[in-house]
């Protein structure tokens, strides 16, 4: 499988724990501007709320932004156990809000950590998935005789053609899963007899 999971819409659960009402709102985020609104958005849905705690992982593997806070209380009770939570989840591009009503009766450093831990691992178990590719779109230039047998050879990469330009030779612009570039690029090559690569084009 191409790419890497995801979450495939917003959704939102509520826990009760003793006298407060915890809300767990969470969704896609492909850059931190978006996380950044969504927690805004978030916010301004539920402005009477005590707490808006939240973490956030875009990217995925080894290539992470992350972001948390504890948003009022007391440091590392909140913040920290749900991106924890993220963390432990094999996900990426993904956002977390947990609002928080208080009840009026405090749960202590522990009361707290497990009553935020339960409240994003209970959004997660009921996230529905997808996944993201990262796509990349290459200009290549062929003789006419070469045409057809590219165009054969495009669908086993997952290439799809965007464009034809008709003139000496014909160019076409294509976009393609990008971590099948490099065999498509191979595969262009070896119909060419090395003479045609791919050109990366900027989107």
């Amino acid at each position: 499988m191409h790419g890497y999971p995801i979450p495939a819409e917003t959704i939102r659960i509520e826990n009760h724990v003793v006298n407060s009402h915890f809300i767990a709102t969470i969704g896609p985020a492909q850059t931190v501007e978006a996380a950044k609104a969504f927690i805004v958005a978030v916010r301004q849905e539920m402005p009477d709320a005590t707490h808006h705690v939240y973490a956030y992982r875009v990217g995925y593997g080894s290539s992470v932004i992350e972001g948390m806070t504890d948003d009022g209380e007391p440091s590392g009770t909140a913040g920290p156990p749900v991106l924890a939570v993220l963390r432990g989840a094999d996900l990426g591009d993904v956002v977390i809000v947990v609002t928080r009503y208080f009840g009026g009766t405090k749960l202590g450093t522990g009361g707290l950590v497990r009553a935020y831990g339960d409240a994003a691992r209970a959004a997660l178990a009921a996230l529905p998935l997808g996944r993201r590719i990262d796509k990349s779109t290459v200009g290549i230039e062929i003789d006419y005789p070469l045409y057809e047998r590219l165009e054969r050879l495009l669908p086993e990469y997952e290439a799809v053609i965007d464009d034809r330009e008709f003139a000496a030779g014909v160019t076409l612009y294509v976009t393609l899963p990008t971590d099948r570039l490099d065999a498509l690029t191979q595969a262009i090559l070896d119909l060419t007899a090395g003479r045609v690569r791919p050109t990366l084009l900027d989107t």
